[in-house]
């Protein structure tokens, strides 16, 4: 009898291991392959949102739209699934399969998307001239700008709080503004001269914070985004279009830039590294990412092709996707069959 109870105790205990082990995540992208396209050419592309399967190979789903900008999907079901576009706000409920738009004429020229993991049918939606926010899981979407600059208020990148619902961040043209009740009310934290064009919270430290600008340089922000210091030994003259962190390693961060390239920091962000050596020369830099699976490194290079490194940008291989430019790298947890 003892021996049985003993049996059952270790079958209880693998089963909880087992249901507190993390879910398989999937890294996806937002890609235009549209080399040699013109308008009214032949050319078919595929384009929009690709996830990397099991065997390394991107497949393709959703709709095919050479505008998608950025994606974000449900925490309590990967199947309902955001996109930013040229239209405005696209949503899907069924894992891609169909899709509707909720936006009205005056909301379009989607920059970014975002839902909040602590309010899920809350979702932010940046546009070129503020930002719209839908309460009722993307079926219909409103203004909410008070507080946001009359001009300079083209929001580029939004970013939730993960710590608190209705904690949001925008970079818009004149700086980083803060909500803390939902978009009903913004402040503004960090006064730039140029646009903000990307945010990015810590996945290790949800108090540090990564901005990244046209020509303001870098910041970081160590508590939790009220205030803000800029960043040493990256450019501030330059633009740098986005900034990542590696989710498999709490030291290590990357940047893209326009004149610059790909930068990468492996101590917390108190040194940067050039890490455009086996890029091709002078490298435009559009996008960086970093595969939360696996800690690769991705770079998309403008005109050229993604790359990816698997020594933190020590070297560089080709990947797929020859001609394409990425907009977006992120991770969802795979949905179910």
């Amino acid at each position: 009898m003892l021996k049985l109870k003993r049996l059952l105790s270790i079958a209880l205990i693998l089963g909880l291991t087992a249901s507190m082990a993390p879910a398989a995540q999937d890294f996806i992208i937002c890609a235009n392959i549209n080399k040699g396209y013109v308008i009214g050419s032949k050319i078919v592309t595929t384009n929009g949102l690709f996830r990397l399967d099991d065997n390394m190979k991107w497949q393709h789903f959703g709709y095919n739209d050479t505008t998608i900008t950025a994606v974000a999907f449900d925490p309590r079901d990967p199947n309902v699934i955001y996109t930013s576009t040229l239209n405005g706000l696209w949503v899907s409920y069924d894992g891609g399969k169909g899709w509707r738009m909720v936006n009205s004429w005056d909301m379009t020229e989607g920059q970014d998307v975002a839902v909040d993991p602590n309010s899920p049918d809350t979702v932010y939606l940046a546009l070129p001239d503020g930002v719209g926010v839908s309460l009722d899981q993307g079926k219909t979407i409103i203004r909410r700008e008070n507080g946001l600059p009359d001009r300079g208020k083209f929001t580029k990148t939004i970013e939730i709080d993960r710590t608190t619902a209705g904690r949001v961040m925008a970079g818009c043209e004149k700086g980083i503004f803060l909500t803390e009740d939902a978009g009903l009310n913004w402040r503004q934290v960090l006064p730039t001269t140029t646009q903000v064009n990307d945010l990015e919270q810590s996945p290790h430290d949800p108090a540090h914070w990564l901005a990244v600008t046209d020509n303001h340089g870098a910041w970081e922000s160590r508590d939790a985004g009220l205030t803000w210091s800029q960043i040493d030994g990256l450019t501030k003259e330059n633009p740098i279009y986005n900034v990542t962190f590696d989710l498999t390693n709490d030291l290590r961060m990357a940047v893209g830039g326009w004149a610059d390239g790909a930068w990468t920091s492996e101590d917390g962000g108190k040194t940067w590294k050039d890490r455009n050596e086996g890029l091709p020369k002078d490298p435009r830099v559009w996008r960086v990412g970093v595969d939360h699976n696996t800690g690769r490194l991705y770079a998309s290079v403008f005109k050229e092709t993604l790359y990816y490194s698997d020594d933190f940008g020590r070297t560089w291989q080709a990947e797929a996707f020859d001609g394409s430019l990425v907009n977006y790298f992120t991770s969802a947890p795979r949905a179910q069959p």
